[in-house]
């Protein structure tokens, strides 16, 4: 089994991401990979969220607006197929919905990590749907489905192993 990790910079242009899907599939063998926020994201869900800690939510919008268009640019060049576009898109579109619901109502660091979190979602996503696109199979694991921390904050290995196992077990 192989694990790969891939920073924000790796994935931050389509280009990129095609550069890592090659690499990814490169050695034949199933592979582990993790991906971190297409390049500036995680800073723009920071600033997204530094606007709603001030209850700006004009500025947050004008923010994820942007952050949307990027996204939605970068969806048009990686794909090549309507089908696989399109899909991408709604997906986008659905998760760009939820940053604006954190518009409307209470903001707290709980809400903020769910914001942050997204980066990583979004790059998930678009990677594995690009791969499916190129017929190799792949699978996304969420990491929101099997990880967890103790009382301390760290994480829960024990727990981590059980629920991967579960998972793994699923898609074979």
């Amino acid at each position: 089994m192989i694990v790969m990790k891939f920073g924000g910079t790796s994935v931050g242009t389509p280009e990129r991401m095609k550069n890592v899907c090659q690499l990814v599939t490169r050695s034949g063998e199933p592979t582990f990979v993790v991906l971190s926020a297409m390049s500036g994201t995680t800073n723009t869900l920071v600033e997204i969220s530094d606007y709603l800690y001030k209850k700006n939510p004009d500025g947050a919008n004008e923010v994820i607006n942007t952050l949307e268009k990027k996204y939605r640019t970068h969806v048009n060049e990686l794909f090549t197929t309507e089908e696989w576009k399109n899909k991408t898109l709604e997906f986008i579109k659905a998760e760009f919905e939820y940053l604006r619901t954190f518009t409307k109502d209470l903001f707290t660091s709980f809400e903020e990590k769910s914001i942050v979190a997204q980066g990583e979602i979004l790059s998930t996503n678009m990677v594995n749907n690009y791969m499916q696109e190129q017929g190799v199979n792949s699978v996304l694991l969420s990491a929101l489905d099997f990880m967890r921390t103790d009382k301390n904050g760290e994480p829960d290995p024990q727990y981590i192993k059980e629920k991967l196992a579960a998972v793994i077990a699923e898609n074979e």
